[in-house]
């Protein structure tokens, strides 16, 4: 779902103690093979992690995680949240674009998310250290220089907070080292098959200051040619108005029909992106248990039209009669202290983000939409010249973020292990929306006057301040009852505290806050209507049990639960209705999963797997309201349960094959009905969806799989690739009518080819993605309300055939 836009954030920071000393702990997790140059050889199956906030042995950490390694990146052409959520099969997600996805883990979601005034995102997303998850749509980082991305599967509230709901997502990066000097750099050109050219230019330097310091650079330029046509057409608004009235009274209707074109911005691929920005981070030993690591990164991205495509229009192609953009621009500052009390380990962390988002986009159907009602889309200046009623949407949002940890743990060595912490976030939307009109300031009979204080042509103004405060102190502990038995229980508590302020409405609901609540002001800055604030109190907890049967050869069950806090909703005022809307509250994740983590045949055979039953309760869901203005409830309970895992094995060093897949089956366990009044339409209740509705977004299967083979020719190395992925179909929004109106996806298949080269210090790799350009749809969404829109869902596609070569250099 659509409604408002933003996007981006990110990084730097650190990673994790429990190892001798602090520059060890760095060491460890940033292993030399993260800056190699791209994999000389098949990928081990020893992977450091730190989701437990230890570095650990993935095969150690007894939670159902994925961990894309710099080798794996690499292989597969990541750059960016489309690329590496392909590869991770418990990952699902809705988008607009770059940096306009939101994300889900096992089937927790609704596809009533994208909210500005809406829930918190369901789903976790870190650098390092840091959390990012800000209010709705995630951030899209560049991936380039990166140590891996880890993705942990079911609610990982009692370390990661208020929005690991579902899952958590890390994005780690490399970081300094004082022992030697190394950099590189990466070209590709590429190719959209029937669409744009584009190419990347990456960059990256780790240079010694000293023997106790060290600066890590990066630098990168990325323009991702489009797909998308934006193609010639009319459209004819009939514009019905009130001519007289007839002898009983009643109003005579005559159309007075306008006919607009949009060839002055139809474009071929005119969804083209151009991406660029940087990060830099100082680690400074201070001794040898002290170490600090500022950090900055900056990002700025433009993104032209639109990447949904609309069927009706034609394939990968789209009628837009208003030109579109997001033009998205962050820093992120962070700081991290880590050392020694005694044996025991302490980290600090603390950043501070500041993004801006500025987004135009066509609104037009929502204008279709209405042309049926009399008088709304009949628009006459003085002159009695005809104003075209196509409305655009522009949305600008100021973000601010800014999050504090500090925690402490015991020896890694010691059979009773605690790590504890106390952590701080307050993170601040600052939000325009002005639904456009453009000459609405000049007409004479407007429907809808524009709203005073707001733009000229504004037939709806929203001007929000949102503020999301965190509390929270969380403590694991870990006993080892046997040497091959460990039992690991962790609490969080949390404090959310929540507040709105601000104006949203229309011009009456500027002249009902004059009128009604005596307002001395004549304009929406001067006279809002929004004020509420929203408290509340709680916990999340984790209970695990894991057992060695063989060193190589772990078995776990856990119990664990996760939280995301209420929120407050604007009341809806228009077309002289008033909705007061109540707040809505947390909603609730208890999961039960039991799992397994093996090697085979000499550690060459992976076989990592997990089953798992989620029970969801007070599901946060979006519902349209009076102008199809959502607000957010409680829309009941749903459970998920499936089946996740992964396969690994190299032979003979040259021939790795490797697979990851999910299947999961979510759905509603108690009917969703009207809040205030049931089910029963008799009594004034709705039914929105019955008991056994399947949930949204997620496919029931996703499955990726790679074949590679390494060899040599002479003393240089070389190699060829091939991968598959699928996924089945998936349903678009919960309520039985808004599916009925925007109707299913169905599953599709895709397959990767790439081989390369490689000699001395230099690379060169050629790949094809999707080689047979399927259509693949991954969501279908709508930018108003079902009822409205749902005839004009547009669909986002996987993306069509893409190759390109790349050549890299390491020193």
């Amino acid at each position: 779902m659509r409604i408002n836009r933003p996007f981006s954030l990110l990084l730097l920071s650190t990673t994790i103690l429990t190892i001798p000393t602090a520059r060890a702990a760095a060491q460890q997790v940033a292993p030399a093979a993260a800056n190699s140059t791209p994999a000389d050889a098949p990928d081990s199956n020893e992977i450091i992690v730190t989701a437990t906030k230890r570095a650990e042995n993935l095969q150690n950490v007894p939670i159902s995680m994925a961990a894309l390694t710099p080798a794996t990146l690499e292989q597969h052409q990541v750059s960016s949240f489309d690329d590496y959520a392909k590869l991770l099969p418990s990952v699902s997600y809705q988008s607009f674009g770059p940096g306009q996805a939101q994300l889900y883990f096992r089937g927790i979601a609704t596809g009533g998310d994208g909210l500005v005034s809406g829930p918190l995102p369901g789903s976790g997303l870190y650098i390092d250290e840091i959390p990012i998850t800000t209010i709705y749509n995630s951030v899209d980082i560049h991936a380039y220089d990166l140590a891996r991305v880890e993705a942990l599967a079911g609610p990982q509230g009692t370390l990661y907070g208020a929005s690991s709901l579902s899952g958590t997502l890390r994005i780690i990066t490399n970081k300094p080292d004082p022992s030697k000097f190394e950099g590189g750099y990466d070209l590709e050109g590429n190719k959209f098959g029937k669409g744009g050219y584009g190419g990347t230019a990456e960059g990256f330097a780790n240079v010694p200051l000293g023997p106790n310091m060290a600066i890590r650079l990066v630098g990168f330029y990325e323009h991702d040619g489009g797909y998308i046509d934006n193609t010639p057409a009319t459209r004819t608004y009939q514009r019905p108005h009130t001519v007289g009235t007839d002898a009983a009274g009643d109003p005579i209707i005559a159309n007075a029909p306008l006919t607009i074109s949009n060839a002055s911005i139809a474009k071929n691929n005119y969804n083209d992106v151009d991406t660029y920005g940087g990060r830099a981070a100082l680690l400074i030993d201070l001794d040898d248990n002290w170490t600090v690591t500022p950090g900055l990164i900056y990002q700025h991205q433009k993104a032209n039209g639109e990447f949904l495509y609309d069927p009706r229009a034609g394939d990968l192609q789209n009628h837009d009669f208003v030109e579109s953009h997001n033009l998205d621009k962050w820093y992120l500052a962070s700081l991290t202290v880590q050392g020694k009390i005694s044996d025991w380990d302490v980290t600090y962390s603390g950043s501070y983000l500041h993004r801006t988002v500025d987004n135009t986009a066509d609104y037009s159907y929502f204008s279709v939409a209405y042309d049926t009602y009399p008088d709304y889309n009949y628009l006459l200046d003085a002159a009695g010249h005809d104003i075209d009623p196509t409305q655009a949407i522009h949305g600008f949002d100021k973000y601010n973020k800014m999050a504090h940890e500090l925690r402490i743990s015991s020896p890694s060595h010691n059979r009773f292990r605690v790590t504890a912490g106390l952590f701080y976030q307050r993170q601040v939307d600052d939000r325009i929306a002005d639904y456009i009109v453009k000459g609405l300031g000049a007409a004479v009979n407007p429907f809808s006057p524009h709203v005073p204080g707001a733009g000229p042509g504004d037939v709806y103004y929203t001007d929000i301040h949102r503020v999301d405060r965190d509390y929270a102190a969380f403590g694991e502990a870990s006993f080892d009852i046997l040497p091959t038995l460990t039992l690991t229980g962790g609490i969080r508590g949390f404090k959310a505290h929540n507040t709105l302020n601000g104006f949203s409405g229309g011009a009456g609901a500027v002249d009902r806050q004059i009128n009604v609540f005596g307002c001395t002001g004549t304009t929406a800055q001067q006279c809002p209507n929004i004020d509420k604030s929203y408290k509340e109190t709680g916990e999340t907890h984790r209970v695990n049990l894991s057992w060695k049967a063989a060193p190589d050869k772990m078995l776990y069950a856990t119990y664990s639960t996760g939280f995301r806090p209420g929120g407050n909703n604007r009341d809806a005022f228009a077309l002289g209705q008033l909705q007061s809307i109540p707040p809505y509250k947390a909603d609730k994740l208890t999961n039960y999963e039991v799992g397994w983590k093996t090697l085979w045949f000499d550690r060459t055979l992976r076989l990592n797997g997990a089953l798992f039953w989620e029970d969801w309760k007070n599901v946060q869901y979006s519902l349209p309201g009076i102008l199809g203005i959502y607000y957010t409830v409680n829309a009941g309970s749903a459970r998920s349960r499936g089946v996740e895992g992964d396969i690994s094995w190299i032979i003979d060093r040259k021939l790795t094959l490797s697979a990851s897949g999910t299947y999961v089956d979510p759905k509603l366990t108690k009917p969703f009905c009207d809040q205030v009044n049931g089910c029963d339409p008799a009594t004034g209740g709705q039914l929105f969806a019955p008991k056994g509705t399947r949930l949204p977004v997620t496919p029931r299967f996703k499955i990726n799989a790679t074949a590679r083979y390494d060899f040599a020719i002479g003393e240089n190395k070389a190699f060829v690739q091939g991968g598959v992925n699928h996924q089945s179909g998936t349903t678009s929004y919960l309520s039985t009518d808004g599916e009925a109106s925007i109707g299913p996806t169905q599953g599709f298949t895709t397959f990767d080819f790439s081989a390369g080269y490689k000699w001395n210090r230099f690379s060169v790799e050629a790949f094809i993605q999707n080689a047979f350009d399927e259509r693949g749809i991954l969501s279908k969404n709508i930018s108003c309300a079902p009822n409205l829109c749902g005839q004009y869902a547009r669909l986002y596609p996987t993306r069509p055939q893409f190759f390109g070569l790349k050549m890299a250099q390491r020193f």
